[in-house]
């Protein structure tokens, strides 16, 4: 007995070095930390306040308490509790208990979904937490106290703790101090960490460059060495992570960043080729700079069309090589795309919803080139024109077709009945697809 307590108290004292130490919590009140109150939404502050009122403590936490204290209106909220997942559920009617590698509650407030965790804890022996060879936690459930819990996350920056009630961050790390400084600094021991869970090298690298971080030497050492470890990650999870990247408004800054500590490799494996060539890379800086633009302007910028401009250079490559087999035009395309689409799936998993839309960019763009006949008014009935549209302007502008092509397109949209008759090129002057000849069934076939 003496034995296995010995073990017990060494094992938790070596969590406690690994993860970093357990402190007591500064008190920032209103006066200092300066939270726009009205930046945080009716769901976040009716969370807590249920959770408070049902006995449990309750804190926005993480990303949100960051953003609010930049003054910038957080996407999301999460809270966290002292409450198991069971008791949130039964707190609130509207909920439901998701995850296996973590179990959280999501609370339901209309359109807008909060998402509950239970303070995290220290493993106290070997099976407490599942993870695999190379250390990645792939299920994790030990629930513990608020101090533990904010050693168990991964930048000072993101272990902030905001009571709404009261009005006051518990900052266990000098969060704000690091926020303030522009620094993002991981807790513990950096290796450690990432080897925990790789995906906190890509968050080091998004943070940085949404919000002008600069990353810590000692956190940023390490990221390079361990860069592999990402093709451990589940591909639907590396998607998530990137998605929020692309979409952070700082694209740009997080390619370049990326690329820096030659993350790049193996999230977008086709993206690697077309970064290495001119009117590649052209292409996808382009639209990446038209997504920073819309998003820092207020404005939706969808998926699909970002991710159908990331991979439209080898789905181009693959279309020519499949044409050159003999293929003809608009099956070598069909090809083509299912090509990159499943060796894209092999490293990082496109949801479903997103490839559908990709394909159908993709596929009308050979019938942009066909202006006779009916085909341009047809296209101009298309549900996915306008993405089709911009995906074209974005070739001409690359260089990739010529400027005509995107202005006579973006006229004839314009363009009154008359004009657009005006504007159609006759049959012989388009440049007629190949066609291989059909096989004539035999005589006897279907004769029966």
């Amino acid at each position: 007995m003496i034995k296995q307590f010995l073990q017990k108290i060494f094992r938790k004292r070596s969590q406690v070095a690994t993860h970093g130490k357990l402190a007591a919590a500064k008190v920032i009140t209103a006066s200092k930390h300066k939270i726009n109150h009205k930046l945080i939404t009716q769901a976040a502050l009716k969370t807590c306040d249920g959770l408070q009122k049902a006995g449990f403590q309750a804190y926005i936490v993480g990303g949100a308490v960051r953003d609010l204290l930049l003054d910038h209106p957080p996407k999301d909220f999460d809270v966290a509790t002292d409450a198991t997942p069971e008791q949130v559920h039964k707190v609130f009617r509207r909920s439901r208990i998701i995850g296996r590698r973590f179990r959280l509650v999501h609370v339901l407030w209309g359109s807008e979904t909060i998402e509950v965790s239970t303070f995290r804890g220290h493993h106290q022996s070997e099976g407490d937490a599942e993870t695999n060879d190379s250390g990645r936690i792939i299920r994790d459930n030990v629930f513990g106290s608020i101090e533990e819990d904010s050693v168990r996350r991964d930048f000072t920056a993101n272990a902030l703790y905001y009571d709404p009630k009261r009005q006051e961050v518990l900052d266990f790390h000098d969060g704000v101090a690091d926020i303030r400084s522009k620094t993002l600094r991981m807790i513990g021991d950096p290796t450690t960490r990432y080897q925990e869970d790789p995906v906190r090298m890509l968050r080091a690298v998004r943070l940085s460059a949404k919000l002008g971080l600069k990353i810590e030497a000692k956190t940023q050492g390490p990221i390079r060495k361990l860069a592999d470890l990402l093709e451990d990650v589940p591909p639907s999870r590396l998607f998530d992570e990137m998605l929020k990247l692309f979409l952070s408004g700082h694209a740009i800054e997080s390619i370049s960043a990326l690329r820096a500590q030659h993350l790049h490799h193996g999230l977008l494996p086709l993206l690697d080729v077309v970064l290495e060539q001119p009117l590649g890379e052209k292409f996808v800086m382009l639209a990446l700079k038209n997504t920073d633009e819309r998003i820092l302007s207020g404005k939706s910028s969808n998926p699909s069309f970002l991710f159908a401009t990331l991979l439209w250079h080898e789905v181009l490559l693959a279309w020519q090589e499949n044409q050159k087999r003999g293929e003809h035009m608009i099956p070598a395309l069909h090809m083509a795309m299912n090509e990159v689409i499943d060796k894209q799936a092999e490293k990082m998993a496109i949801h479903n919803r997103y490839t559908a839309t990709m394909k159908e960019i993709w596929a009308m763009q050979p019938r942009f080139e066909q202006r006779a006949g009916k085909r341009p008014y047809a296209l101009l009935t298309h549900p996915r024109y306008r993405a089709g549209y911009d995906f074209l302007l974005l070739r001409c502008a690359s260089g990739e077709l010529p400027q005509a092509l995107g202005d006579w397109w973006t006229r004839f949209a314009d363009a009154g009945t008359d004009e657009r008759t005006q504007m159609l090129l006759p049959d012989s002057e388009v440049k007629k697809r190949r066609r291989r000849p059909r096989k004539k069934k035999p005589a006897t076939e279907g004769a029966a």
